[in-house]
């Protein structure tokens, strides 16, 4: 029997991609939310898109096309999946055993002694016996075979469902690593803004050009910033401690990724009817749910089965090396071994009577198989629901990021003339603190709305199943 081999090839933009393995079928409602699943026989090549979008080059940074070509290499829960592999392969093999032939050698030796129709004394004796069994006729066959085939077809779905989990865990963490860094950043540039208005209201104090209070708002105002400032920080951490772990970095041995580049905004528009038919037919946990009903249908009828006539074919054999030794339980001379004999036959076995077994065996099979199409019927509905909300979101954000980038401009103008106005005393500490809050505020929100826009893009790409196709999938539907 051959077994599949599993390989994994990455380049910078095509993955090449195996198999992996999982045990008996459950319901899918228990078993898609950890997903894997594959196919019998040859490579299947998939693609992997890189979405990626124009990201500056400092020296030293990691870039997201290397965080998802790690994170594929090393993450550890696609390395689990790929040696499932393996033992899918060994669980086709026991499902097809059914059709195999069975052999037994046994080689049975010792001594007689005693008295019969003359004989006596103690002789030695050793006796070679060979069986060769073959199912000639059983109607679990077909369904087994089959049922072996979806084995590591389930396995190597369950290997892609786990790469697009993975994948989409480290890109949404690159991503979410960039905006709180950019947000930590434009909070810090604010706050040196800030302190330097701390500085100049000082001055003008100790000159006897404004009071107290105008000194004291500004120090408040900048000592605002600090909190907002470190919880940036904190989530830049966390991203980077998301990403570590994605791409299999012990933190405690090597420094934490620093992602390279900024978020850009890329406006996209997306037709939902032809994606979501594209989706159907390319999405890894549909192809896993479909799977899980063909081997839940398969096991049902495994069961049914063993509710017919099975005919055996047997050859037994035995080998004796001398004459004159009793058969066991043999009561005459005519009974002993004579010499070596094959002899041949075939049987058959059907059970008639079970006391309800087969009714309450085949009908437990037949809900598993009903629950699963219930919820693969239920997943392949709620694609065209997802990727028309995601198309949605990313058209009220896109319309949001508009706003706030007019806004950010305005607001950035109006900061700087009540920056120069307060430092001549022309402007209220009040009216400075309003203005600048305003703007801190608006360049917030538009690095909020960016990144919303980035992850909405990424969301869309797994629920339309882009972040892997088939290039020569020649699997047969059985």
């Amino acid at each position: 029997m051959n077994r599949s081999s599993a390989t994994l090839a990455s380049r910078s933009v095509a993955v090449a991609l195996w198999a992996t393995r999982h045990a008996d079928v459950k319901h899918i409602s228990a078993a898609l939310s950890t997903g894997k699943r594959l196919h019998r026989s040859d490579r299947i090549r998939f693609f992997m898109l890189m979405l990626i979008a124009c990201f500056a080059q400092p020296t030293g940074a990691i870039t997201l096309e290397r965080v998802l070509q790690t994170t594929l290499e090393k993450n550890p829960a696609i390395q689990e999946a790929k040696f499932g592999l393996e033992q899918a392969s060994g669980q086709r093999l026991v499902f097809r055993s059914v059709v195999w032939p069975h052999a037994e050698l046994g080689a049975p030796a010792g001594v007689q002694a005693g008295h019969r129709a003359g004989e006596s004394g103690v002789k030695g004796f050793f006796v070679g016996r060979g069986w060769l069994t073959q199912t000639l006729f059983n109607m679990a066959v077909p369904s087994s075979l089959r049922r072996g085939d979806i084995e590591v077809l389930i396995a190597q779905q369950q290997l892609n469902v786990a790469v697009v989990e993975q994948l989409h865990a480290a890109r949404l963490a690159f991503y979410a690593a960039l905006y709180n860094r950019s947000l930590e950043s434009i909070r810090d540039e604010q706050r040196q803004k800030l302190d330097e208005n701390v500085i100049t209201q000082k001055d003008r104090f100790e000159a006897g050009l404004a009071d107290k209070s105008a000194f004291t708002s500004a120090t408040v105002q900048s000592s605002e910033l600090v909190p907002q400032i470190e919880s940036a920080h904190g989530a830049y951490r966390q991203a980077q401690l998301k990403l570590a772990e994605a791409m299999a970095i012990d933190p405690a041995k090597s420094t934490l990724p620093e992602p390279e580049g900024e978020l850009q905004f890329v406006p996209r528009r997306f037709d939902v009817d032809s994606e979501t038919a594209v989706a159907l037919q390319r999405r890894a946990d549909l192809k896993l749910a479909r799977l899980f009903v063909r081997a839940a249908n398969e096991d049902q009828r495994i069961i049914a089965a063993d509710y017919y006539p099975i005919v055996v074919g047997s050859i037994p054999g035995e080998y004796v090396p001398v004459t004159g030794i009793h058969r066991q339980g043999s009561t005459s001379k005519t009974q002993d071994f004579i010499g070596s004999e094959i002899r041949e036959k075939a049987a058959y076995t059907w059970r008639v009577i079970d006391n309800g077994e087969v009714g309450g065996a085949v009908l437990k099979a037949r809900a598993a198989r009903e629950m699963n199409e219930l919820t693969c019927k239920k997943l392949e509905a709620n694609v065209s629901r997802e990727l028309s909300r995601i198309a949605n979101d990313l058209g009220g954000i896109e319309a949001r990021e508009g706003s706030l980038s007019a806004a950010s401009v305005a607001a950035e103008e109006g900061a700087r003339t009540v920056r120069e106005n307060v430092a001549s005393g022309l402007a209220s500490p009040l009216e400075y603190r309003v203005t600048e809050n305003a703007f801190l505020k608006t360049r917030s929100d538009l690095r909020e709305a960016i990144y919303q826009h980035n992850v909405a893009i990424a969301e869309w790409d797994r629920a339309s199943g882009r972040y892997f196709q088939f290039s020569d999938d020649n699997t047969k539907s059985r």
